[in-house]
């Protein structure tokens, strides 16, 4: 394991070398400083309230549904509209213009008025307007088949395959779930200054949560509407089985690009909580969690079914490397004097088991991680102090983007792919240098060439001329120097990969935000998007709890146990 001297104090933490490479952030996975984890810990520990406060369904299930939260601080309501639409208009592209669930989440009360401007703008998504007490706006579609099948079971008063639930593990899929200013509705800004979501991204999550109890309540009410006094309910392992589905594509992953800063934040949060779980001594009460955390990712990754080969192997080689680390667990214990020396022998196995380990590491010291929830936000602006030269610039590039200033620029490998975006939906798209149309409106999220171009430039420069004489002349450079001095300072800083080489894959920077903000379930459908799953194994409303969810199952008896029973119904 690769370590240096951590800012502060002796200890010590990976290097950004090894924590910021691509392939790494592409294999991380829920822990409990994600977002969904953070999220539920707070509705426990401070005992939000939810209600349905308002069912004006028809009995084919179309209307509008509005659910009431009650925080210390504050009230909100969730208003869903449930639209009839048809088959080939079911889409999950952003091209889409139609889905079966649209919602948003309100601050305050929900007055006839409102209620009739959001009926009016919220189905339309990107095309309406909405009032600022909107801080979400999102869109989801039915698993078809995961739906039809569970309510036709429940109205017959049976309980659904088990296998059908597996294979698709949600009954709704979101789209797109917006916040921060976007069409009209409340920005960041004002979330930032509110109790209950000052933390990045959790009003989104929160709006999804309760997305997922309607997704239960809705096959519930159509059951009770086809089947009367035969319909029965959803057995409760299942329910909590059930999260709510994303599809994810490439627009989500200029965002970690340009916002820089808030990556830096988040994977030194959790470097930090990390570090201090890893510099903490070895002791035997944690071999049995840790033995039960391993397991449950083994049955996790099993239960997983994907049409990814790719990942089916990765998943595949970290169930064999899992059983290998658990039959040598009790002696690396022995061996052992910190979880860093554990960690240490784990680098022979793959990053995907790797990071399984570190997400179970830190499942098992709630005190030492938890309080690192609360340190996700950052500054985002990008400064570069006066008086400095060019020796100072060069020194910062150097040391921290050497994986930029090493790579051949000139090679067409290296140079392969343009970002663009898209007239029609304004989405980032990719397109292949000198043979598709587009390269003239490139987005500049290049960079590692931007941070070579900038090193070359200085290299003819004396080294005591002043950084501003230099941009004075060189004016095309500010924004990089400015972006290499604030994240070269920064403790994780960029990620380090070069988006334009031929063989880069978006998928790394989709995974490592999904496992942010605690997507399980990984289930790439291209090289280019995902479906994963939120909140799959969280507790249900009514039973809502602080504790340990990490790893979703499927109920506590075996897989082929309730597949038998499933079928036999």
């Amino acid at each position: 394991m690769d370590a240096r001297p951590s800012t502060c104090g002796d200890t010590y933490m990976r290097d950004p070398v090894t924590v910021m490479a691509p392939e790494r952030l592409g294999a991380m996975h829920q822990n409990r400083i994600s977002f969904v984890r953070t999220l539920i810990r707070k509705m426990a520990q401070q005992k939000w309230h939810v209600t349905k406060h308002d069912w004006q369904l028809s009995p084919q299930g179309f209307g509008h549904v509005i659910y009431k939260l009650t925080t210390l601080n504050h009230i909100y309501h969730l208003v869903i509209f449930c639209d009839e639409i048809a088959d080939e208009d079911r889409n999950d592209r952003v091209i889409a213009e139609k889905w079966d669930v649209t919602f948003a989440l309100v601050y305050g009360d929900v007055d006839v008025d409102l209620l009739s401007c959001l009926r009016a703008n919220v189905p339309l998504q990107e095309a309406g307007r909405n009032p600022n007490k909107v801080l979400v706006l999102a869109r989801a579609n039915k698993s078809v088949r995961v739906f039809e099948h569970l309510v036709s079971h429940l109205a017959k008063g049976q309980q659904p395959n088990a296998k059908e639930l597996a294979e698709v593990g949600y009954i709704l899929r979101t789209t797109a779930v917006y916040g921060n200013g976007k069409f009209g509705i409340a920005d960041f800004g004002w979330l930032e200054t509110n109790d209950d979501f000052n933390q990045s991204f959790s009003a989104q999550m929160c709006a999804v949560y309760i997305l997922r109890e309607f997704s239960l309540d809705w096959v519930h009410y159509l059951a009770d509407q086809q089947g009367g006094d035969k319909a029965v309910s959803l057995d409760l392992g299942l329910q909590r089985y059930l999260g709510i589905g994303n599809a994810t594509g490439l627009g989500m992953a200029p965002y970690l690009i340009n916002h820089p800063c808030v990556v830096d934040k988040w994977l030194s949060s959790r470097e930090s909580a990390l570090t201090a779980v890893l510099n903490t001594g070895v002791t035997i009460d944690k071999l049995a969690p840790l033995q039960c955390l391993l397991d449950k990712a083994i049955c996790h990754l099993d239960q997983i079914i994907t049409i990814n080969e790719n990942q089916d192997s990765l998943n595949t080689s970290a169930i064999n490397e899992l059983h290998d680390l658990l039959s040598h667990l009790e002696t690396l214990f022995l061996q052992s004097q910190t979880w860093s020396e554990l960690v240490e022998y784990a680098c022979k196995y793959s990053l995907e088991t790797q990071e399984i380990l570190l997400s179970c590491l830190m499942e098992i010291y709630p005190v030492l991680v938890d309080s690192y929830e609360t340190k996700m936000n950052c500054d985002e602006s990008l400064n570069l102090p006066s008086g400095k030269r060019i020796e100072d610039l060069l020194a910062v590039l150097k040391n921290s983007y050497r994986w930029a200033i090493e790579t051949d620029f000139k090679q067409a490998e290296n140079n392969y792919w343009f970002w663009y975006r898209s007239q029609d939906k304004e989405e980032p798209r990719l397109g292949v240098r000198g043979e598709e149309p587009g390269e003239d409106r490139e987005l500049p999220l290049d960079i590692g060439r931007q941070a070579n171009r900038l090193y070359h430039a200085l290299l003819v420069c004396k080294p005591n001329m002043q950084l501003a004489e230099f941009l004075v002349v060189h004016p095309q450079y500010r924004a990089i120097s400015r972006r290499v001095w604030t994240l070269g300072h920064k403790q994780m800083g960029e990620i380090q990969m070069n988006v334009l080489h031929k063989d880069s894959l978006p998928m790394h920077l989709l995974r490592c935000k999904l496992a942010v903000l605690g997507a399980t379930k990984f289930d790439p459908r291209s090289a280019r998007w995902v479906r994963v799953t939120f909140f799959q194994g969280a507790p249900l409303l009514n039973e809502i709890h602080d504790g340990e969810w990490l790893f979703p199952l499927l109920p506590s008896k075996t897989l082929n146990q309730v597949i038998a029973e499933g079928e036999a119904s």
